[in-house]
């Protein structure tokens, strides 16, 4: 077995239990240490989760020389800060999405990542996961014939009113927190569709009472080789959706929800010879990340994202904003 890694965490968010601590420790990695605002959380966190040391400060656990992997889950406006810290502090880091608030910011972060020659990566988990692999090999057999056109949806209930998710000084927003995986997506079919995509259109409507932040808000893009994009998401709909559908010249794929698969792993796939749905296992696509990210950092293995994947995802983001009469998010 490979030696374990040795992970230190950002805050004590909620999203930790189940995107890392418990992949982490189905992988056999260590929790090495826990930082939050308040001591008395950070110690409650690492009782509940057996991680092995509370450090009073996120300055403490970036440089903490038994640290080797910042996990980073904290609000979307202190990504981009604390990834800088971590890299700079000689870090591997692993940063909930997306990578900081802007693209200014994420293209610091990926100068941050190539001059202390650690690994950094976006926590797009969903990429892993094989529904997702799926529609990639579909296309890639011919079995859909060519690649025409692309439609993701990321959708939710409303959180709270005092959710952070709903802050403009802490980067929140629709597109920051679920849309961010549907243009990710889109440019993960750049191989069957003459490469990136562009952006064509967008539009987007503000959050009551949060003026600048958006609720909902819809792009339109279209790549080289004329394949069009449909990216939509929203944080004020009456159900969870994260569906992903892909359309060729001989037929199309659906993935159920491309963004939580071991939630539900159907991928339907319709051609002339019928429709047929296949369920790719519902182990957590949080597990195959930490396996991918490992692999990476211990062997060498190929990730398929980086720093410079996370500031082409950060452009687009900012790209939509402004097309649909938003300002990009400011730094915290």
């Amino acid at each position: 077995m490979s030696e374990p890694l040795r992970i230190g965490i950002l805050g004590a968010a909620r999203i930790s239990e189940r995107a890392l601590v418990s992949p982490a420790r189905e992988g056999g990695h260590r929790l090495v240490a826990v930082a939050a605002r308040d001591r008395d959380r950070a110690r409650a966190f690492a009782d509940a989760h057996d991680v092995e040391r509370v450090v009073d400060s996120y300055a403490d656990l970036v440089s903490d020389p038994e640290v080797e992997v910042v996990y980073n889950p904290l609000p979307n406006g202190l990504h981009g800060p604390w990834n800088l810290a971590a890299l700079r502090a000689g870090k591997h880091v692993l940063s909930e999405k997306p990578s900081a608030s802007n693209a200014e910011e994420a293209a610091e972060v990926r100068e941050a990542a190539a001059k202390a020659g650690t690994v950094f990566m976006e926590a797009f988990h969903y990429l892993f996961h094989p529904v997702n692999q799926r529609l990639h090999t579909l296309l890639a057999s011919g079995e859909l014939g060519e690649l025409r056109h692309v439609e993701t949806v990321v959708a939710m209930t409303p959180p709270p009113d005092d959710d952070v998710r709903w802050s403009l000084p802490l980067a929140g927003g629709a597109m920051m927190d679920l849309g961010c995986y549907g243009l990710h997506a889109q440019r993960m079919f750049a191989p069957w569709a003459g490469g990136a995509p562009r952006l064509v259109s967008a539009r987007g409507g503000d959050r009551s009472g949060a003026p600048g932040v958006d609720a909902w808000l819809d792009a339109d893009l279209e790549f080289p080789g004329g394949v069009t994009g449909s990216a939509r998401c929203s944080m004020v709909e009456d159900a969870w959706q994260a569906t992903c559908r892909v359309v060729g010249t001989r037929g199309e794929a659906v993935a159920v929800d491309f963004v939580l698969p071991h939630q539900d792993d159907r991928v339907v796939v319709r051609t002339e010879a019928g429709e047929r749905t296949e369920e790719l296992g519902r182990r957590s696509s949080y597990a195959y990340e930490i396996d991918a990210f490992a692999a990476h950092v211990r062997h060498g293995e190929p990730l398929p994202i980086d720093a410079e994947d996370a500031l082409a995802t950060m452009r687009l983001i900012d790209e939509c904003y402004g097309k649909a009469g938003f300002a990009p998010r400011p730094r915290s």
